[in-house]
């Protein structure tokens, strides 16, 4: 996580969405564009007297340059662009003492361009200039005020856990004073309205003691489908559904928690004949899906929740609302506008959100590299679905058939595996608890299997071709309703 109070942050960090270098030297004109690009983003920090390549040139001996930097926000920028500013003391490349010069940019509420009338907008490590149509997209993004920032009828500071205030002060290291103070001095979380106090959404959702009091569908529900699609009816293929609560960042850690117990593994044999574990999806991909959807949903819409839906050859996340900003399908992997900044905040402090306005973009090399098809983001009325596709897609593979198809698996790798686990007593087990009938994910949780194609190899398929479990449905073995019985 990036740290303003770092050195060596400073100087290496690749946050480049919200960080940035420059030299001394720089012109105050061309330091208008990064910080009309901040202001027009989500803000960040620029550091003047380290260069690109982390060298610290320090500012001591560019004083009459300096002087004119520090006047840029106000100067050079229509509207004026608040900035805090300070120095810190460092040790430059000649071992000499001298001084950095920290600004942080804040984002501001109006569309924000330079001397020339160019606007820019924050994006990676780019400040872009936007053209004719994507400046009057900014200008309408702009001008809606944010949910998150709208007081929630009937809530008071009574509905806010402030220990749980406490301990986020303590990790950003807020000291000025206790959890209420922070609440009612900072980012507009308590607004006064004559003798009343109102409270913001943001503050409801990141730390109340009930959230789903005042916005009950501002949930994560994850399903898993057996099968490719989902069916309905008496063909309904539902065999997992899990609802998580709380403030927004509990939601977070409990589902990718629980998803990261339902992503399958596979053991493959790699060059110098070693064994490699490679997981269905890489972990970033899906859980950057997860954390996207709870940070840029729109919480105005109050009719359903985010799920998160996982069949045998994909996994997708919908989220409630449309894209943010200046954001389109066509451009989604390079532009970044936040819809929730106050969340999306909390969510960097907490290390969810990694790379701000590169996560998108590291899904796709991401899949890529794991030699996977690419995301695939739609939008359908008020809903957008991201899906990413395993290495079944297409294929229509079952989870009662073998993973061999496209797969490469070693067979004798298998069979020692079993053996270490224990494989036989294992099967005893599962002939005992199947004495009443059992589905599959029933005794794969029983016996704590998450390899539908290891349970297959190694306990099902074994234990019915000695015939000690038999199939309650034997006409139909690929049947949605199939359960298992052990032979009296």
């Amino acid at each position: 996580m990036f740290d303003p109070n770092s050195i060596e942050d400073l100087r290496f960090s690749t946050e480049k969405q919200m960080m940035d270098r420059k030299s001394a030297r720089i012109r105050p004109v061309d330091l208008a564009v990064p910080i009309v690009a901040m202001a027009n983003a989500d803000g960040g920090w620029l550091v003047i007297g380290i260069e690109d390549d982390g060298t610290i040139t320090g500012i001591d001996d560019y004083e009459k340059q300096i002087n004119e930097i520090v006047r840029v926000p106000f100067d050079f920028c229509i509207p004026s662009v608040k900035a805090d500013l300070k120095t810190i003391e460092v040790t430059d490349k000649d071992n000499r003492p001298n001084h950095v010069l920290l600004m942080y940019i804040f984002p501001n509420e109006q569309v924000v361009a330079n001397q020339a009338d160019e606007v820019y907008l924050r994006v990676g490590d780019k400040s872009k200039k936007l053209n004719f149509e994507q400046r009057l997209q900014l200008v309408y993004a702009k001008g809606v005020r944010r949910f998150e920032d709208q007081t929630v009828a009937g809530a008071t500071i009574e509905d806010i856990d402030l220990d749980y205030v406490l301990d986020y002060c303590k990790k950003i290291g807020y000291t000025r004073g206790d959890a209420a103070y922070y609440l009612r001095h900072n980012k507009g979380f308590v607004a006064e309205s004559g003798d009343e106090e109102k409270i913001s959404a943001a503050a409801v959702l990141l730390f109340g003691k009930d959230p789903q009091r005042f916005f009950p569908r501002a949930r994560i529900r994850f399903i898993r489908f057996e099968g490719n699609t989902a069916e309905v009816g008496d063909r309904m293929n539902v065999i997992k559904d899990v609802t998580f609560s709380g403030r927004l960042l509990e939601q977070v850690q409990q589902a990718v928690a629980f998803v990261r117990t339902q992503i399958r593994e596979y053991t493959r044999l790699s060059d110098g004949a070693v064994f490699q574990t490679i997981p269905e999806y890489p972990e970033f991909c899906w859980t950057e899906l997860i954390v996207n959807a709870v940070a840029h949903r729109d919480y105005s819409i109050m009719g359903t929740e985010i799920q998160i839906k996982m069949f045998d050859d994909h996994f997708a996340v919908e989220s409630p609302g449309i894209l943010p900003g200046l954001v389109r399908i066509s451009n989604i992997r390079e532009f970044h506008f936040s819809r929730n900044p106050k969340i999306i905040e909390l969510l960097i402090e907490y290390d969810y959100v990694k790379e701000l306005g590169e996560g998108v973009d590291r899904v796709y090399r991401d899949m890529a590299e794991a030699g996977l098809p690419e995301p695939v983001f739609q939008l359908s009325d008020f809903m957008l679905s991201a899906t990413l596709k395993n290495k079944n897609w297409g294929k229509g593979v079952s989870w009662a058939q073998s993973e061999h198809q496209g797969e490469h698996e070693s067979a004798h790798q298998s069979e020692h595996q079993g053996e270490q686990d224990g494989t036989a007593e294992k099967r005893k087990n599962l002939l005992l608890f199947c004495r009443i009938p059992r589905t599959r994910w029933e005794m794969m949780e029983h016996i704590g299997l998450k390899s539908r194609s290891g349970f297959y190899r190694n306990y099902l398929k074994p234990l019915i071709e000695s015939g000690d479990l038999v199939m309650t449905d034997p006409d139909n073995p690929r049947s949605k309703d199939q359960k298992y019985v052990a032979r009296n």
